[in-house]
């Protein structure tokens, strides 16, 4: 009886610990946020095991079926489409449930998005806050004022289609010549960090539509 909080690859899929692939070979069920995504990583090293999607759109309608079988002794381990879960990814939920019910929890370490993309930034590493997605509407506005006077680097996720308009916005609240980094496709072939002002980097981006997974880091206010 024990859930396992995998961390999976952001991109290359060698970044795997052998410890991680050791408790996935030897779990009862796998929970993964997309089947299709997490399929191919499986399949990479050699992994079959039961596959139950758990994801943002379920996570509340299975959660009792899933304490329960965690009670009768199965050893779920749970991953999500990359990254560590819970962080900006479904996992919090359960994990509460099985504190609450006394189900062993072990989170290993492993990938983070955020954690390359704060270092390789060249933006103050020693203190940091990390926001994840900012609300799209209610709240938006609070928070953005809020982090604008925080002192310690800001650390975003962003999706790509609104990666522009949320650097404009950024600029608007945090100053155009605040320092930043937009860090994107991490760890993948074509991996990319570009530095400058945020107005620097909404002008870039408003002419040069981005792919892939993006983090934002942003300098803290002086």
């Amino acid at each position: 009886m024990r859930l396992y909080l995998v961390p999976s690859p952001i991109g290359n899929l060698g970044d795997i610990t052998y410890r991680a692939v050791e408790v996935l070979k030897n779990a009862d069920v796998i929970l993964c946020e997309d089947t299709r995504t997490s399929s191919v990583l499986l399949k990479h090293y050699g992994i079959q095991k039961p596959l139950t999607p758990y994801h943002q759109h379920n996570e509340h309608k299975i959660l009792a079926h899933l304490v329960e079988q965690l009670q009768a002794g199965k050893t779920f381990a749970l991953i999500t489409d990359a990254g560590t879960p819970g962080i900006s990814d479904p996992g919090f939920l359960l994990l509460r449930e099985c504190i609450k019910n006394d189900i062993p929890v072990e989170c290993m370490p492993g990938a983070t998005a955020f954690v390359p993309a704060l270092v390789q930034s060249g933006i103050p590493s020693n203190r940091f806050a990390f926001e994840g997605f900012l609300p799209l509407k209610k709240g938006r506005h609070t928070m953005l004022t809020k982090l604008a006077a925080e002192e310690r680097t800001v650390i975003l996720y962003e999706s790509p289609h609104r990666l522009a308009k949320a650097l404009k916005e950024l600029a608007e609240y945090f100053g155009a010549d605040r320092q930043a980094a937009v860090c994107r496709e991490l760890t993948k072939m074509f991996e990319e960090t570009r530095k400058g002002t945020l107005l620097e980097l909404a002008t870039h981006y408003e002419t040069h539509a981005p792919k892939g997974e993006i983090v934002i880091v942003i300098a803290g206010k002086e």
